[in-house]
């Protein structure tokens, strides 16, 4: 499948974009909300994110070993990522970060076919402040792995870029709110 940038902003304007006033995760308040899973979990919107991601992905040169991100909201993006880099014989793997370490079997907090010492780039849905990717990049690291970027959906513009500048990463995504029309609050 093709990356089609303007499909993927009308079935996230379809799908996850909701108006009205909500309280995000942070305690903010917004006059938007955006429900990514509606379309990382959807047929037609999984394909256009995961197209759209590895079309960065192979932009950038070097297939990184593997993606990954934060459980939940990253895995069905992992999933798809892999799914169609398998289709074209691409070596892509994934991988998922848990919030915390197991408190059984292995105790892992990095789950899948990695190795310390490989490259990664992590994926997320919503990029507001950049907290959840931030901390799934440094399991990433604690792990043993290199983050080469993080990819994400949609920008809030609310921080992320800048907090993870700070950490000497380097975050692209597919969409930010300006593409509905929307200024940053």
């Amino acid at each position: 499948m093709q990356y089609d940038r303007d499909g993927l902003i009308q079935i996230l304007e379809q799908e996850a974009l909701q108006r009205g006033e909500f309280t995000l995760a942070s305690g903010k308040k917004a006059s938007y909300y955006l429900d990514c899973r509606r379309i990382t979990l959807h047929p037609q919107g999984a394909n256009l994110v995961a197209a759209g991601m590895l079309s960065v992905i192979e932009a950038a040169g070097d297939l990184p070993a593997a993606v990954g991100g934060m459980a939940i909201g990253a895995d069905p993006i992992t999933a798809s990522i892999v799914t169609i880099a398998g289709q074209r014989g691409l070596p892509l793997k994934g991988f998922m970060v848990r919030k915390e370490p197991k408190g059984h079997g292995m105790g892992k907090q990095v789950e899948g076919p990695v190795e310390p010492g490989q490259e990664v780039v992590i994926v997320e849905d919503v990029i507001t402040s950049g907290g959840s990717a931030i901390k799934a990049v440094e399991a990433a690291e604690a792990f043993g792995l290199k983050v080469r970027e993080v990819i994400g959906i949609i920008d809030r513009l609310a921080g992320g870029e800048a907090a993870f500048a700070a950490k000497g990463l380097k975050l692209t995504t597919l969409t930010t709110i300006r593409d509905f029309g929307i200024e940053p609050e």
